[in-house]
């Protein structure tokens, strides 16, 4: 049996791939030290522990690195008892692993291309891959119970946080729209659902911070140029 000894999180505080790390260990009541770190000024500690990426979020359990936050919530869920996030029944389990990579490899990637990338054009094309794959999300996908697959936050709860949250606070910031939950009538009432719940909660930074910190991001792309 696992035990909560030597549990530690690097990260940074606003990401929403490390507030994936934190709400998993969180929903177990896992005890855990949180370690800051720098994205201009890497730690050894960080850099020894996931020397291919060199990012975080990364879990130090006795002192062995996991990398990557999904995979963090995987190995959280597998590893220390009770509140489980994936579901037992096998095809529940696949659906979970399928939408929650359909989020981070068709989602994410056209959302960070529409809000960051300097060329307008390149903006332009993200915005609308990123509407088109949370169009297909909306429609394909079968909520079965208050969460995805039940009456408590789970995987995919946990892998979408980030177009509930994130997504939003981007758009904002960096003047362009692709999610809004009327527009998506599914996600959007999911969304309000896992937003909800107290255990999330603890885990979301200030919106406000957030804001200014990507604005000024945004901001920063063009001055640049």
């Amino acid at each position: 049996m696992a035990t909560n000894q030597l549990v530690k999180l690097l990260g940074f505080a606003g990401s929403p791939f490390v507030a994936r790390a934190e709400l998993a260990l969180k929903l177990k009541g896992v005890q855990y030290e949180y370690i800051q770190e720098s994205l201009t000024n890497k730690s050894d500690l960080l850099l020894k522990s996931n020397p291919v990426q060199k990012k975080v979020p990364v879990l130090l359990h006795n002192n062995k690195p996991v990398c990557e936050s999904l995979v963090i919530v995987e190995y959280v869920d597998e590893t220390w008892p009770g509140h489980p996030m994936l579901p037992s029944d096998p095809y529940h389990r696949a659906l979970s692993r399928f939408w929650s990579r359909f989020i981070e490899d068709q989602v994410m990637p056209p959302v960070f291309k529409a809000a960051w990338n300097p060329n307008k054009q390149v903006r332009v094309k993200g915005a609308e891959e990123a509407r088109e794959a949370l169009k297909i999300l909306d429609k394909e996908l079968k909520v079965n119970g208050k969460f995805f697959n039940g009456d408590s936050v789970g995987f995919l709860d946990i892998a979408a946080l980030i177009i509930f949250y994130w997504v939003p606070i981007i758009q904002e910031a960096s003047e362009f729209n692709v999610y809004s939950g009327d527009k998506y009538p599914k996600l959007g009432k999911w969304g309000q659902v896992v937003l909800n719940d107290p255990v999330v909660k603890g885990v979301l930074p200030p919106r406000d911070v957030l804001l200014s910190f990507f604005k000024a991001r945004f901001q920063s792309i063009f001055d640049s140029k």
